[in-house]
Parts: structure tokens; sequence; C-alpha cells
């Protein structure tokens, strides 16, 4: 028996029956001993580890309605070349107890961490990954981190600089061997060639050597242990040559330009690599730099500038003409024109007064306001959106999984194939040289680069072109699975129409107008704003209510004034046993396109009003988009079959599922999921919620609500409906690019490996080879950039 002890921290707990159910749960469990103390909301559970997991506890916490508390750290990691390396990592950190989910990227060189922090901190991760080998550090300033990569990307230049200044005349050797240029007897003697490969070797190179000791010394191989042992061959052989050379005055073949020019050409592509890779991230760095520098803050009666990272809540901000704002907050003086386009899309500054909600970093258009900070740092919305772009880079594709599994393979099979490939040469021609040219060829051909490349790039590249759109994918697995979409669903109120109805027809006294105003004015719902509007510019003053009912799906109830005021459709009226044989308009409104409600008061039909709710300009244009692309588009919502069907006639919708109550909603999704269509549901409200996080791909419209953009797998920035399509298009695009990638790293390393086993690639020729095979992959990748959407 192995037994294990955590201790979880668990939120939700209420009072004493929480933490004794709970306890009385767990210690049921086969093998568990726990206490769960309500006071500090721990639980210390023991267990048999090799019956049972963390994540078993955890998730028979879950089931019982409670959640356990982890915490997601990010970390720099330094010292990865290749995809064995990432794989590696990954593998070790999340065999660490107390690790809920790791995953390590090789492209951005960050690996973001789940555990539990009651049993492990930061730093016990950064020396888990110190201990195999390479280095890390906590994330906490994307400057410092872009500075740092910036430095190491210059460093890098240093390095092949001078790597190319030594080998320079080592190549022109090779030169005089195929091409017989003659070349001063200088540049052939072997000490001459020795001095200048020699700091190649093992300066400029040490830097793969350190790696392949790390990794050896963990029973790890990665691609830098091919480097190390396909240069060191070539290296050591032609040292053996030149004692040869020495000792009994024979003829050197000599091997030292092979060494220093693979060395050089590997540093020379992953030169480039990391350059290309910088362009994958500038999707964040445009981002980042649409945020305002410094801040105009009033303290202690005075106007200071601050740095924006010093603004904290309830800050009171000026805000001139042509500046950006600061941070999010509420106007509390003046009015002026905002212009929102970097995060709406729209062109068109929006009026801003009293009252009214700014959206940090952006730009003041014309007068001076006086706002109070509510959202700063990290919690901005601009800062939200670059946090959902890095998720999204951050998390791998299912496809990806393929790559990983190969890749952690690979370099022990290629090595196999090295050593037997020297084996075979040296038994059929019973010479060192060739089996050795052969074998050292294999070794540095077969760098698993280009695979380990492959997925991320274009995931980083994809999501950030759509981020540049205004298409925030959460995370590679929905950029990877939106293409396979075949049915469309849209919400109506907020998602087809603008959600800002008004009043276009009222049958009924201006005593019922007040009585069915002064009852919506306690509802949310988007039709109550109209309704209290239109009896505003009627004159009329809102009454007191005494009582107050939301009946969801249905209307509402009210009592004012000792009368009972009853709002909704015809079958609330008819449940209230309300006779409607006076209320023959409503057919015509529905008709039309019209929200129709009945007012009834006491019982009684009093009249009837009817709101419209605009179409949106893009509407139209994406719904036909979408049929274009094949899709199935279906209108839902829970306004009446009639008016439903009129909207959906105007922007060319052929599926209509009307009178659908808030609940309803996600058992729609569902159908069409159990009939085999993989579903995608567009939507903006609380109550879309369910639908969104049940579809297979959520789409929530950004200047919708908080809860369903959480919920929401995708997010399209502003009210353009255009974007679904585009986001379809670039997931399309995106998994062409991976495949592309993923088909050229397997071709390359298919075809490469055969070719230098049978001694038909030079080594130096095999460097060049595998160093331009990993930026290609990359430059391939890099061209999602300037595809049209």
């Amino acid at each position: 028996m192995s037994e294990k002890k955590e201790t979880l921290k668990i939120t939700g707990m209420t009072c004493s029956a929480c933490s004794s159910r709970i306890e009385k749960v767990l210690n049921k469990m086969d093998g568990v001993d726990a206490q769960v103390n309500l006071a500090t909301e721990l639980a210390t559970v023991k267990y048999d580890n090799d019956k049972l997991s963390t994540k078993d506890v955890k998730d028979k916490i879950k089931n019982l309605g409670y959640d356990v508390q982890m915490k997601t750290s990010e970390f720099n990691i330094t010292g990865m070349t290749c995809a064995s390396c990432s794989s590696r990592i990954e593998k070790v950190l999340n065999k660490m107890d107390s690790v809920e989910t790791a995953t390590v990227n090789l492209t951005t060189e960050k690996a973001t961490v789940t555990y539990n922090e009651q049993e492990l901190s930061e730093y016990d991760i950064i020396k888990r990954i110190q201990k195999i080998g390479y280095d890390a550090e906590t994330v906490e300033d994307d400057t410092d981190s872009a500075t740092k990569k910036d430095e190491a990307t210059e460093k890098l230049k240093r390095k092949v600089i001078i790597s190319a200044i030594l080998s320079a005349p080592l190549l022109l050797t090779m030169l005089d061997h195929l091409l017989g240029v003659h070349l001063p007897a200088i540049f052939m003697n072997p000490w001459f060639q020795l001095a200048f490969a020699a700091p190649v070797q093992f300066i400029i190179g040490w830097q793969f050597y350190k790696s392949a000791y790390k990794n050896l010394k963990t029973f790890n191989a990665n691609m830098d242990v091919l480097v190390v042992m396909g240069t060191s061959a070539a290296f050591l052989f032609s040292l053996y040559e030149t004692y040869k050379w020495m000792k009994f005055g024979t003829e050197p073949h000599l091997y030292f330009e092979a060494s220093a020019v693979i060395i050089t050409l590997i540093l020379f592509g992953k030169y480039l690599e990391a350059r290309a890779k910088s362009e994958t991230s500038s999707a964040i760095s445009k981002l980042l730099d649409m945020q305002a520098r410094e801040a105009r803050v009033i303290r202690d009666g005075k106007e200071v500038m601050i740095p924006v990272e010093e603004v904290v809540v309830d800050d009171i901000l000026m805000i001139k003409p042509g500046e950006k704002i600061p941070v999010d907050g509420i106007v509390l003086k003046g009015n002026s024109s905002i212009d929102e386009s970097m995060l709406t899309g729209e062109s068109i500054p929006v009026e801003k007064n009293k009252g009214d909600e700014l959206i940090g970093s952006t730009v003041n258009e014309n007068g001076t306001l006086e706002m109070r900070a509510t959202r700063v740092g990290k919690d901005t919305a601009l800062q939200s959106i670059v946090k959902i772009v890095e998720d999204a880079q951050g998390v791998k594709a299912p496809i990806q999984r393929m790559a990983d599994v190969i890749s952690n393979y690979f370099v022990p099979i290629v090595i196999g194939i090295g050593i037997v490939t020297f084996i075979l040469w040296y038994l059929i021609t019973g010479k060192v040289e060739p089996a050795l040219v052969a074998s050292v060829s294999v070794l540095v051909i077969a760098c698993p680069c280009a695979l380990g490349l492959a997925t991320p790039t274009s995931i980083m590249v994809g999501t950030g072109k759509g981020a540049e759109q205004g298409i925030l994918f959460k995370g590679g697995e929905h950029l990877e699975k939106t293409h396979q979409l075949d049915t469309i669903i849209l919400d109506k109120t907020g998602t087809i129409t603008n959600g800002t109805p008004e009043v276009t027809d009222y049958t009924g006294s201006d005593e019922t107008l007040q009585l069915l105003a002064s009852a919506e004015n306690h509802s949310e719902h988007p039709l109550a704003n109209a309704i209290v509007k239109y009896a505003k510019s009627e004159g009329l003053e809102l009454l007191s209510v005494d009582d107050f009912k939301a009946i969801p799906g249905h209307g509402i109830e009210a009592t004012i004034e000792s009368k009972e005021v009853l709002v909704g459709t015809r079958k609330l009226m008819r449940d209230r046993a309300v006779n409607l044989s006076a209320a023959d308009d409503m057919e015509v409104y529905e008709y039309d396109g019209k929200t129709a409600m009945i007012v009834a008061v006491n019982g009684e039909y009093k009249g009837t009003i009817a709101v419209l709710d605009t179409v949106k300009d893009t509407a139209k244009k994406a719904v036909k988009l979408l049929h274009e692309d094949g899709l199935e588009v279906v209108m839902l919502t829970g306004d009446n079959k009639r008016t439903a069907e009129a909207i959906a006639r105007t922007v060319g919708i052929d599926t209509v599922i009307a009178e659908v109550l808030p609940e309803e909603k996600a058992e729609v999704v569902k159908k069409y999921q159990n009939s085999g269509k993989v579903v995608g549901m567009v939507g903006d409200g609380v109550n879309d919620a369910p639908a969104l996080a049940l579809a297979d791909i959520g789409i929530a419209i950004g200047t919708g609500t908080d809860v369903a953009i959480e919920a929401a797998d995708l997010t399209i920035l502003g009210e353009d409906l255009t974007l679904i399509h585009k986001a379809i298009s670039l997931s399309h695009k995106t998994i062409r690019n991976i495949k592309q990638n993923l088909f050229w790293a397997f071709f390359y390393n298919t075809l490469g490996i055969p070719i230098a086993a049978l001694g038909l690639l030079a080594p130096w020729v095999a460097g060049a080879a595998m160093a331009f095979s990993s930026v290609s992959v990359v430059s391939n990748a890099l061209r999602l950039k300037r595809v049209k959407l």
C-alpha cells in the first residue's frame, strides 16, 4: 500500500452540514481517511495511491456540488531545443504530485501548470524543471519576458556570426574537394583546420553538449543528443586522422569542416526560427501596444501623471481630447465621442455621457471627461482579450497529440538507425570513414524540430490573426473544431437583432400604459426598457409597484395600487382565463415581425403593445455566407412563432424554433447533436449560457453579457455577424496549414533518413536541410498572417 496525504482547498461550503457531508462521502471511498475543516475550508485526505488519485478525490467533491480550488501559473522555460524537450518537461510536470495539468509550448517557450497550491509552490515546480536540465522562471512581466527573448535572439545572432567566421576557411576546403578549387596548402593542414574547428565544436557548440548531458542524465534523448553524437563523431574521427598524420605521415581524411559547418547551420536555423517565432506572437504585441502608458489621476485635488500600472480601482481620472482612456471605468462628468474601433471594429465614434461605461485603450475624440476607474491591470477588457489570446496559443489542439507521441519515440529510434547504419556500412566496406559519414548524416538530418513546431506555430498565428479580426478563440482545440461545424443556431434578440427595440404600436388608454410601464420598469428584459421609454415620452409618470413577479418565457405580473396587472403572451392570458376576443390586432403586428404583448388589468383585456427590434445590418449577409459554407442555419427564440418567422424571412433563415423557454435552449442544441450534427450556438444573453456551454462550439457576441462570453468557446467582438463565417474560414485555413506542416515534417524525415543511411548525403548538407526544414515549417505557418477571410 502506497499511502498519500494531500490538503485540498474546498470552495462552496456554507455550514457544518456541508463539511460533514463531504467528509462522510470521502470516507466511504475505498482506502480514504478524510477530515474536512469548515473554518479553514481545507480537507486533509489520506488515501491509497495505488487505488486512487487526487483527481478521483476532486471529482467526488465536485459531484457533491462543491469545488476544489487550484492555482494556475505560467513559467518561461529556457534551454528547450526541440519537441522532445517540451514533451519531456510536460511529462515530468504531469507526474508531479498535486499537479492537475501541465502543458509546455515549444514555440512560446512557456509552461502553463495547474496545481494544488496547498501542497506545491511555484518554487517547487521551477526546481523540478531545473532538475531535468532546463531553467524556468515565473511569468510576471510581459515586457521583461519580451526583452529577455530579444536579448537571447541577439546573443544567438552573435554566436552565428562568430561561428560562420570560424567555419568559413573550413568551408573553402570543402569547395576544394568538390570543385577542385586550388587553395594555399595551409588550408589543408590538419592543425590549421583543428584551430578553427575546435572553438566552434567546444565553445560555440557547448550549449549542445550541456543540453545533451542533462537529457542523457535523466535517460532522455532530444535533438541536441543527435547533434552532439553526429558532430563529435566527425570531430573525433578527424582528430584521430590528425594523430595518424603526425605519427605515420599518412594522408589525413578530415571532417573538421563537417562538424563546424553543421553546428553553424543548426545555430543559423535556430536564429531564423527565433526570429520567425517572435513574428507569430505579434498579435499579442499589437494588442499590448494599444495600451495607454500613463494616466492623469486626481489626487489631493491635483492632477498628476502616473504610470498606468499604478492606477487603482476608484481612482478619479481626467481624460483630455485625443488621449487614450487608461483603464476601464464610468463617466462621472462631461461628454465626448469615443473611438472604440480597436475593440468593436465600429468606425463610428460612440457618444458617452455621465454614467456610461468607458473601455481602457479606446480613444477620447473631443470633450474632456472625468471618470472613476472600475477595472485596472489584468482585469481590464483589453487585458482580458490578451489573456484569451495567450491561453488559446498555449493550449494544444488535438491534432498535436499525434506529433507529440511520435516525437517522444523519435530520437531513440534515430539513434538506433544511426548505429545500425554505421555497423552495416562498416561490415560492407570494411572502412570507418564511409560508415561514419552515413551515420553522422542520419543523426543530423533526423532532428524532430519541424515535427514539434508544425502545430503550435500555426495555432499561434491562427489565433493571432483571429484576434486582429475581432475573433477570440479560447483554445487551440476550439480553433481546430470550428471548421467541423455543420449547423449554426442563432439566438434572435441581441444576436440577429440589435437588442434595442422600440414601441411601434399601442392600443389602449393612458391609464393602462401607465400601469404597464410601471410594471415593466421592474423587468430586466430589453423590451421592458422600450416600453418604459415610450411611456415617459408620452409624459406619463411611473407608479410605485407593491408586488412584482417575472414569469420566464411568458411575461410579468404586478400589483399596482391594488390593481392586478398582467403583461405577456396569449398562452399566459389563456392560462389566467383572460378573454382575448378583442385582441384581433395582435396577428397583424406579429406578421410584420413585431413582438406583441397583451395587457390585462384585474383579469380583463385592456390593450396590446407592439415592439420592433430592428435586424442588424450584417445579419442577412452573415446568413448568406453561412449558407454558402454549406451550413444549416437555425433561429432560436422565446418570441412567438409569427414574429420569429417574419425576422427569419428578412434575413433568409429557413428553420425557426420559436416560443422556447430559456431552460429549453440547451435541449434544442442537444437534440441537434443527438441527430449527428456538429453544432455552433451563437448568443449574447445570460439565458443563452447553458446552450453556449453545451454546443460543440459556443459563440458569444462580444457586446453581450460576461456570463455568455465566459460560457462560450469563441467570442466575436462587436456586432458584425459575418465574423462567424470568418471564424469558420480561419479554422479551415489553420487546420489545412497544420496538415501541410505535418506532411512536410513527416515527408522530410521519411525521405531524408534513408537517403542519409545510403550515404547519398554529406553531413553538412544534412545539417543545412535540417535547419531549413524547421524554418520552412515556421515560414509556412506565418503565411496565415496574410490570408484573406
